[in-house]
């Protein structure tokens, strides 16, 4: 479990023997949702400098393991993010301009400005709200993976998590009531080396995360993380198995978190810089540019149309998102309950008080 999946060789050629075999159109798309997710990244990190959105977790060097498996699930799946997935959301039909909406957290952000920060969600792609709390969400993909198999229906849950989310309780009970209950849960670590400011080293003294899947009673896959394909091979097999009533899967990426843990970080302060430097020499985007090329599916002018493609789309939401005013302070009272309880009323009632001229 030590050696890690690995789809694209150095040449740009991949192993035909662990080559999922993407259609040219579906190759193009999973580096255009990467590429899309790496500019949205720098734009919304220079929005954050600037005062325009409060938050931002960037991902930038993780695009492979956010939106390749994501692009494996199946139109009723559901996805449990942890804090930086954009890429994913967007990969489920979520539309840039709701998502810069809840950025900014105006009147047309779905969760009208209650959520944190950067903490978004998409109800019609089946897209769960983000948690801050570490780990919260891999019980409660496990428990919507279980209720499914319950009901007979045929979906799959699949859960991102880091690595310093395998040192919480949370992964822990999800991991072995799915291993118990054969839960169809996909659960899809991103080791990118850092939780924060503590590395991997200090999170376990196993030779690798997947190989603690064993201990539960199912199956862990260690994965190129900077590979796209062998992502997208892991991830699609995990969830073919899981639909099929095989189980769980653990997918461990591994990967490098080559920007700050967030807009707060300072990356600088605790790990030398020329680690990132390496790890820079197998960015994603690169790997699979290689790739494309040698399909005869990218050139240079092609990435600069691209670029400039999603560079526009991404300024015209930013635009259209400041245009939207705040969210009224009475949605403080709203979406919480059907009937709105009498102490809640009365609250309701001293802030339309103060709020008249």
């Amino acid at each position: 479990m030590g050696d890690r999946l690995r789809v694209i060789n150095d040449d740009g050629s991949t192993d035909p023997e662990t080559d999922p075999k993407l259609s040219p159109s579906d190759a193009v798309r999973l580096y255009r949702l990467m590429l899309t997710e790496r500019i949205l990244d720098t734009r919304m990190l220079a929005l954050q400098r600037q005062g325009r959105i409060g938050f931002y977790g960037p991902s930038v060097g993780q695009e492979a393991t956010i939106v390749a498996p994501a692009m494996a699930l199946e139109k009723d799946d559901w996805i449990f993010p942890q804090y930086r997935e954009p890429g994913a959301a967007i990969a489920r039909g979520m539309p840039l301009i709701e998502l810069v909406n809840q950025f900014m957290g105006n009147a047309e952000d779905a969760l009208k400005g209650r959520q944190m920060p950067c903490h978004y969600a998409y109800r019609k792609g089946n897209f769960m709200s983000i948690s801050s709390v570490v780990g919260s969400q891999i019980p409660v993909a496990v428990g919507t993976a279980w209720a499914a198999k319950i009901r007979g229906d045929r979906i799959v849950t699949l859960v991102y998590f880091g690595d310093g989310g395998t040192s919480t309780a949370d992964f822990h009970a999800g991991m072995n009531f799915a291993g118990a209950f054969h839960a169809p849960v996909v659960f899809l670590c991103n080791n990118n080396q850092w939780a924060i400011s503590l590395p991997v080293a200090r999170q376990t003294a196993s030779e690798s995360i997947a190989e603690k899947a064993v201990a539960y009673g199912f199956e862990g896959v260690r994965v190129d993380g900077n590979d796209a394909l062998a992502v997208y091979r892991a991830a699609r097999d995990a969830v073919r198995k899981a639909r099929a009533g095989g189980g769980p899967t653990l997918v461990e990426c591994v990967t490098y978190r080559l920007g700050p843990h967030s807009s707060s970080d300072d990356p600088s302060r605790y790990r030398d810089e020329r680690e990132a430097e390496a790890w820079r020499k197998r960015d994603p985007l690169v790997v699979f540019q290689r790739y494309l090329a040698h399909v005869g599916a990218w050139t240079e002018s092609s990435e600069a149309d691209l670029e400039k493609e999603i560079g526009d789309a991404i300024t015209e939401a930013v635009r259209e998102a400041e245009r939207n005013p705040r969210p009224r302070v009475e949605d403080l009272f709203t979406d919480v309950y059907a009937e709105m309880p009498p102490h809640l009323a009365e609250e309701f009632e001293d802030v339309a008080r103060l709020r008249r001229p």
